[in-house]
């Protein structure tokens, strides 16, 4: 009975003990307890770690293959766009699609006149991506569309600064004698007064411009501006001269475009106008 009495009495101290309920408040701690619990966070940090550099990895690695991915995605496209017959459905789709996917990828500049080599750029690409119609056709394993493109792009830039250092550079006898010259230079006999009874030949060019002879230069105009015809640029840039700039302000086209038209469609009526009356 006495062996029962102690017995009862160590288990009520061994359960009443800290060990035994685990409190971490009072009395010292045996090392089994914190074992287990001073081991668990490695794992943890380690885990963590290997998450983390697994998810770095996982989010890299697509980042340094967009390019390529990108580039793949566009030639795919643009075989299955060419594909298809010239002006259908399906071809019209795949145009616009690859111009919006290109649009963000393309040469960007601060010039004026950047507006009119894009629109350039972008007949370009239509008329020359599937079939050479107004210069090489596009060639997938020579370059890329993105940079087929701004090659096109850049040329076109290049093109525009010309024609604009040109402008900026002649002076308002030179600009006018440069639409009967070769040369662009004024011989000392032409700067002599004419005879009163004799027109000047800048006279006889306003005339000619106004008259208009054979119709064409009411007929021949800018792109999508009817009004601005070869007629009325030969007439405003005869002296005195109306500036590039107040043209352009007036009929809300680029000085580039202006110019550009100009040396294409009027000097070359000019000069052989000049010819006609013996000029030079």
């Amino acid at each position: 009975m006495g062996a029962f009495i102690v017995q009862h009495t160590v288990l009520q101290r061994m359960n009443s003990s800290p060990e035994a309920s685990g409190d971490s408040q009072s009395g010292p701690q045996k090392p089994g307890p914190q074992k287990p619990g001073s081991l668990q966070p490695e794992p943890q940090k380690s885990e963590l770690k290997k998450s983390e550099t697994q998810k770095e990895t996982q989010k890299s690695e697509p980042e340094l293959s967009q390019p390529k991915q990108f580039i793949k995605q566009l030639k795919q496209l643009v075989q299955e766009t060419c594909q298809h017959a010239p002006g259908s459905p399906r071809r019209q789709r795949g145009m616009t699609q690859l111009i919006r996917l290109m649009t963000p990828k393309l040469w960007h500049a601060p010039q004026p006149y950047y507006a009119d080599a894009l629109q350039q750029t972008w007949i370009f690409f239509c008329r020359n991506l599937c079939e050479a119609t107004t210069g090489k056709v596009y060639n997938p394993e020579v370059a890329s569309p993105v940079t087929w493109l701004n090659s096109y792009l850049k040329h076109r830039l290049h093109d525009f600064q010309i024609a604009e250092n040109r402008q900026r550079a002649t002076t308002l006898s030179q600009s006018s004698f440069a639409s009967f010259g070769e040369e662009g230079t004024l011989d000392p006999i032409d700067r002599l007064p004419a005879p009163p009874d004799i027109p000047t030949w800048l006279e006889q060019v306003r005339a000619w411009a106004q008259q208009d002879p054979s119709g064409e230069l009411a007929t021949t105009h800018v792109s999508k501006h009817p009004s601005v015809t070869a007629q009325l640029l030969i007439l405003k840039r005869l002296p005195p001269e109306t500036p590039w700039k107040v043209l352009a302000a007036d009929h809300g086209i680029s000085v580039g475009t202006l110019s550009s038209f100009y040396q294409r469609q009027c000097l070359t009526r000019l000069r052989s106008f000049g010819k006609s009356q013996g000029y030079f």
